[in-house]
């Protein structure tokens, strides 16, 4: 059966088995489980893909009670690290594979994580949240369009997929930063810091939960199991060498935020000056008036020049003589 929307009652949200090369057949759970205990001779790259929801409280259940996968499947599903690594357990691949939801719009917690387990003749896939790659790859092969020759060639995939779709990411989150960068060349720049500042979070936080574990790649590609061929080992070795190029541009993206955060900074720091700078100085033209009204304005006998018929005409000459010389300080001052 084809489990197109939402999971049966075990937690499966669709199952295929791929023999000799030709496009999936729709298996439930029961079936690919008899597919996998029967005696009958299994090719080289016959297996069965099998994709469960988590959120599914009976997915787990069902996974120990009819698949029997290898026990760091279950501790990379429970343990706190969800960086993407690809190792070797007796003989199975072991992945986490992090990925975006549907209608990213770049928030760090539209960001989820894909675990696999990956054998010779089964592909166990399980996510808590719908993810844009492996429905992406659902899909496709769904529509008979990705005839998957191999469990790992499923891996394969589902890796290009990703890169896609951080390949997008990335292309999107360049074209924001141009936006940017164009409003503050012309001065039109208003209040964007804090856009900039959301999405090199989310860059930094894409970088660490994509870029695969080196360590243990690097490990993996070295002493792959027996049973991955060199065709499929070749095609893992060229994913993850993409991947590693699109974490680069991330990366270069990242400083490239960086580096226009600073300049906004400094434009603002500069304006701060130059307004400090501005009230400073007419404090300091306002500072012989302020004196003199403050001397003359005391309610005290002996006020100078209260009786002269020109006192006041005076009293402005001085103010106009010491506010001129403050004048003439803060322009020497600036220059």
């Amino acid at each position: 059966m084809d489990i197109t929307y939402g999971a049966d009652k075990t937690g499966l949200l669709c199952g295929y088995r791929f023999e000799n090369g030709a496009p999936g057949v729709p298996v439930d759970l029961m079936e690919a489980a008899a597919w996998l205990k029967s005696d009958v001779p299994k090719g080289k790259s016959d297996f069965v893909w099998l994709h469960f929801n988590l959120s599914d409280a009976a997915a787990e259940t069902s996974i120990r009670k009819h698949l029997n996968p290898v026990p760091e499947f279950f501790e990379a599903l429970h343990e706190g690290s969800r960086s993407t690594r690809i190792e070797d357990a007796h003989d199975t691949l072991i992945a986490v594979v992090n990925d975006v939801a549907y209608e990213f719009a770049f928030d760090p917690a539209e960001m989820a994580s894909l675990w696999l387990n990956v054998g010779p003749h089964m592909a166990l896939s399980a996510r808590s949240h719908p993810l844009r790659s492996i429905d992406r790859l659902r899909d496709a092969v769904k529509n008979g369009k990705k005839p998957l020759a191999s469990s790992v060639s499923f891996l394969n995939h589902l890796l290009r997929e990703q890169g896609d779709v951080l390949v997008r990411i990335v292309r999107d989150a360049t074209l924001q930063v141009d936006v940017v960068e164009d409003k503050f060349l012309v001065g039109r720049l208003h209040n964007r810091r804090a856009d900039l500042g959301k999405l090199r979070r989310v860059l930094v936080r894409l970088q660490r939960l994509l870029a695969p574990e080196p360590g243990a790649l690097f490990r993996l590609l070295r002493l792959p199991p027996p049973w991955v061929s060199e065709g499929d080992l070749e095609e893992l070795r060229q994913a993850t060498e993409e991947f590693s190029l699109t974490i680069r541009d991330l990366s270069e993206l990242k400083e490239r935020i960086k580096l226009l955060q600073e300049e906004i900074a400094a434009q603002v720091s500069e304006e701060t000056n130059r307004s400090v700078f501005t009230l400073t100085m007419v404090t300091v033209l306002a500072l012989p008036i302020n004196i003199v009204a403050g001397l003359l304005g005391m309610n005290v006998g002996g006020v100078p020049l209260a009786q002269h018929p020109h006192g006041f005409m005076v009293i402005v000459a001085i103010i106009g003589v010491f506010t001129a010389f403050a004048a003439l300080y803060v322009y020497r001052q600036k220059q």
